[in-house]
């Protein structure tokens, strides 16, 4: 255990943690984008932003300007960084990856198979077609984020990140056995097996919603929208097997929460979008769980150590505070003219973000 202690005779509780970063985080853009970054910089130091904007980040320049409008849209006096991502196509320079890691810009590379998820459209059809970038990137040392999933209409979508594995990851790790690999928002206990047996340069990001929820929770009382995201939450088995893995202490699993915010007119349409918008409240949403595991030891190095260790990056400065306060989390969140619903909207949570130090 590290930096992070209950205090056993302190009421209500307390837990102080190394100010912690996301290793995965939807930022959007524009108006979206003005809403939901405060939320992010409250909680987290640092975030490894997704690129798959409209058109996605695919060059220096491209990164620099969203970079830009990212730290226009946080607080004043916000020590939020962004760390940007560049999205991988069947056609992108690796010369413009090498660069844009050299120069400080891009500290990963994202894969998203075509049209695995939201503005995945011009995603990588072949991993042959990207041979080169990966040569390059395992040369460099830049880690490649992936988006396991196939697309394949013919696999069910409740199959789809196990199939990735076995026909697409076990492979591309036999060529590339140098190549940093997270592979991110692993929802089976499949993916938590394989990464277990992989070795060092492979590692999993894991999501609150994860977490929590089942695939039954779409269905509750009908079909709920807040709860429909890719890759979809799979059986209960899964999901146990993801807080053991979340709250076992081991250095290849750490915090992703994969909040990927939609107005509600996006969510509550013919063609709903998938994702969810857990960042206002995705660290009390992860104590719930370590709390209910008896892990809260393992809180901090989940949240704040494995990550900077796995990206070789630094440990954060400054500490935040939970304190063990219930509260009720809104049922509806309002940035602008932007509507959002939150994950756990009007549930309680048991824990609250108290303070930064």
């Amino acid at each position: 255990m590290g930096a992070a202690s209950l205090q056993p005779n302190a009421t209500p509780q307390r837990l102080r943690l190394r100010r912690p970063d996301d290793w995965h985080v939807h930022l959007r853009d524009g108006a979206l984008l003005q809403a939901v970054a405060p939320a992010t910089a409250r909680s987290f130091a640092r975030a490894i932003v997704m690129p798959n904007l409209s058109p996605p980040i695919t060059t220096v320049a491209a990164a620099e300007a969203y970079g830009a409008r990212i730290r226009a849209a946080l607080p004043d006096g916000s020590r939020f960084t962004p760390l940007l991502t560049a999205y991988l196509t069947d056609t992108i320079d690796p010369a413009e990856i090498e660069r844009g890691h050299a120069e400080g810009v891009f500290t990963a590379c994202k894969l998203y198979p075509a049209h695995a998820t939201t503005n995945a459209a011009a995603g990588v059809t072949d991993l042959a077609r990207i041979e080169p970038v990966l040569a390059a990137m395992e040369r460099i040392g830049m880690p490649l984020l992936i988006h396991g999933e196939v697309t394949d209409a013919e696999i069910d979508i409740f199959d789809r990140e196990a199939v990735f594995i076995e026909r697409h990851l076990a492979p591309l790790l036999g060529r590339h056995p140098g190549l940093k690999v997270v592979l991110e928002h692993i929802t089976t206990a499949e993916s938590v097996a394989f990464v277990r047996q992989a070795g060092p340069n492979l590692a999993a990001t894991i999501t609150p919603h994860h977490l929590h929820i089942n695939r039954n929770a779409m269905f509750q009382g009908g079909l709920r929208p807040d709860f429909y995201c890719l890759p979809v939450a799979k059986r209960e088995r899964h999901r146990l097997a993801l807080r053991q893995a979340a709250t076992s202490g081991e250095p290849w699993f750490f915090l992703g929460t994969d909040s990927a915010p939609h107005p509600r007119s996006a969510k509550e349409s013919a063609c709903g979008c998938a994702g969810i918008y857990n960042a206002p409240f995705a660290l009390e949403s992860y104590a719930e769980v370590f709390e209910q595991e008896g892990a809260l030891d393992h809180f901090e190095a989940f949240a704040s150590l494995h990550g900077p260790a796995f990206y070789g990056l630094p440990l954060n400065d400054g500490h935040i505070t939970l304190v063990r306060e219930p509260h009720t989390v809104p049922a509806r969140l309002h940035g602008g003219d932007t509507t959002l619903v939150p994950f756990h909207a009007g549930q309680v949570l048991h824990w609250r973000l108290a303070e930064e130090g």
